[in-house]
């Protein structure tokens, strides 16, 4: 909770030259906000507002249906009733602050940290303060790992790694025998592998045969699931967490062939796109700790690989995403391509690499690793990454 963090917020507000970091929360408008001020999950249907200075003590704004909802975090505290007296007291909360961050970004570069309203900047510009990003602050707060979740990350990428595996070998066992199997059916064995070994996800996973494995985000269903038959390409994309409170997740994607052998395009395909994910781990694997690497930077590795191939277009997302206690995390993306992520990577944070080429109405590959950073190096967590295509009827 964000009451434990203050003297370490303060001390990065003076490193950074703010007065201040400036949250506003209502309903579900701020998840690095809900997260930091202890309201995750809570009822929040009334404007309420939290300063941290640079020094002194925190100060609150509440409301007074909910003149409680602060009370768990130390500070001074207003309270507001009618609109009037909402901004006057907003006025007062910003009083004395020259620039204070905020959950805003720029001209939205940054979705993941441009969460404070249009209307509340506007408010708050107009007593004179000058509002800053919050993004580095935030991932500093917000997306950094404990030793324990560490751990609780390597453990639940072991095991998605075995649930791969077995996964395509419950597909190659269904078709030696004649079996029929099919999208959704390989998803379901997923699933109940995770329950075997206490994992939890927040969403199913991929699974997606040829034009399937073409669309990046797509999801089986019961109805419409397509058959897997010999000679389609399949790729399984997974991720998972322990279901201990706060666990940190797990991310991977593997493909192969139900053939003995790929055929010459899968191959290529598949060795170009293996390429650039090695290319961006080289390139964080070499530069950190001693040298810093900001997100853009690891796309540009792997996008490089992919438009020299001749595939540049076809690589349709950003190379990789933070992860934390939700799969998609609140730190540093691997992106030159949706956003400009100029973050910096740092310590105690993870994320995925994860470049793709998809040739739609024909199939698609992503090759997918964990990066952990450690104070001390950089490490591909869970297992090694796909070299090779799987062969399901070698």
């Amino acid at each position: 909770m964000l009451a434990d963090r203050i003297p370490a917020i303060q001390s990065a507000l003076a490193d950074a030259g703010l007065d201040g970091w400036f949250f506003a929360c209502f309903q579900q408008n701020d998840p690095i906000g809900m997260d930091l001020l202890g309201l995750t999950g809570k009822f929040v249907s009334r404007r309420c507002y939290y300063i941290v200075p640079a020094k002194g003590e925190p100060k609150k704004l509440v409301h007074s249906i909910e003149s409680g909802m602060l009370d768990h975090l130390p500070g001074s505290k207003a309270v507001y009733h009618t609109w009037q007296k909402h901004g006057e007291e907003v006025g007062n909360l910003v009083s004395g602050f020259k620039r204070l961050a905020a959950q805003y970004s720029p001209n939205n570069e940054l979705p993941t940290v441009s969460r404070l309203d249009a209307g509340t900047a506007e408010l708050v510009r107009g007593f004179g303060v000058e509002l800053v990003s919050s993004a580095d602050l935030a991932q500093k707060f917000v997306a950094t790992w404990t030793a324990e979740q560490l751990d609780g990350h390597r453990r639940a990428n072991v095991h998605l790694h075995r649930i791969a595996l077995e996964a395509f070998n419950y597909v190659g066992g269904h078709l030696r025998r004649g079996d029929l199997i099919d999208e959704y059916s390989v998803q379901r064995f997923i699933v109940d592998a995770f329950d075997h070994a206490g994992l939890w996800t927040e969403s199913d996973p991929i699974v997606g045969v040829n034009a399937h494995a073409a669309d990046p985000h797509y999801f089986p269903a019961a109805a419409g699931s397509s058959p897997i038959l010999p000679g389609d390409f399949l790729l399984i994309d997974l991720w998972a967490k322990e279901k201990a409170p706060e666990s940190v997740y797990a991310d991977i994607t593997w493909c192969g062939v139900c053939a003995a052998s790929p055929a010459d395009r899968h191959q290529e395909v598949f060795s170009i796109v293996a390429a650039a994910r090695d290319a961006a781990w080289e390139l964080v694997r070499s530069r950190y700790p001693g040298k810093p690497v900001r997100g853009f930077e690891v796309d540009d590795a792997a996008r490089e690989v992919i438009r020299k191939a001749g595939y540049g277009d076809l690589f349709v997302h950003r190379t990789g995403h933070s992860i934390g206690i939700s799969d998609h995390g609140q730190g540093a993306n691997m992106d030159n391509l949706e956003t400009h992520d100029t973050r910096q990577l740092l310590a105690m944070t993870g994320f995925s690499i994860e470049p793709g080429i998809y040739i739609q109405g024909d199939f698609g590959v992503r090759s997918e690793i964990n990066v952990a950073l450690t104070p001390e190096a950089a490490e591909i967590t869970g297992g090694e990454p796909q070299r090779e295509l799987l062969r399901l009827l070698a």
